[in-house]
């Protein structure tokens, strides 16, 4: 079973729906036994980083996805819930992240590309890995962000994209996941992402 948390925050029902797509048996909760019983965990989001750590605070549901990274269950944040994943960010003022993956969330300073970055990009894949199988590097995802993870371990590093930078779009280490853009929104990509995870031993 697959736990997809509701802090409060983000759109629950396209993720819900992409992932039962894939065969995934999923339960929509914010309850922590609940969240605590399941085989993985996904994070979603959008929406404010600061937003998204009160809501998760505010459950005790920080504690619970540190618990989770402990026992090695498999974890996927997407977009603000990969952004989650990180020290801190500097959206509308600074804020502590879970701490899981070391960097900074980061604002685009773009002087000639639109901030956010919206609609279809690629990923360039840097190192094989479970989670990306069956994709090719340059393949296409839906992006809609304006900020990136300035991640500081290159070895977390899956895939990056470019958008007037190089940036990290899909990272992980161990059994914890993160990717930028929407799997949900990105057809056959995306879902393949979807069925890869949900596939993880």
């Amino acid at each position: 079973m697959i736990a997809l948390i509701d802090y409060g925050i983000g759109n629950l029902r396209s993720v819900h729906k992409a992932l039962s797509t894939v065969g995934a048996d999923v339960i929509l909760t914010d309850e922590p036994e609940h969240i605590l019983a399941a085989d993985k965990i996904v994070l979603p989001g959008v929406g404010a980083f600061g937003d998204g750590m009160v809501g998760l605070t505010s459950r005790r549901l920080d504690k619970v996805i540190h618990e989770i990274v402990q026992q090695d269950r498999p974890i996927l944040g997407i977009c603000l819930g990969m952004q989650l994943l990180f020290d801190s960010s500097t959206e509308l003022g600074e804020y502590l992240g879970l701490g899981l993956l070391a960097g900074k969330v980061k604002k685009f300073n773009l002087n000639d590309l639109k901030v956010p970055q919206t609609g279809w990009n690629q990923l360039k894949i840097k190192k094989g890995n479970t989670l990306l199988q069956g994709l090719e590097s340059g393949c296409y995802a839906y992006f809609n962000h304006s900020f990136y993870c300035a991640s500081e371990i290159p070895s977390d590093i899956l895939a990056t994209t470019e958008y007037g930078l190089e940036y990290a779009s899909v990272v992980g280490r161990g059994n914890l996941y993160g990717v930028q853009f929407h799997p949900e929104k990105s057809q056959s990509i995306g879902l393949q992402i979807l069925k890869n995870f949900t596939e993880l031993c």
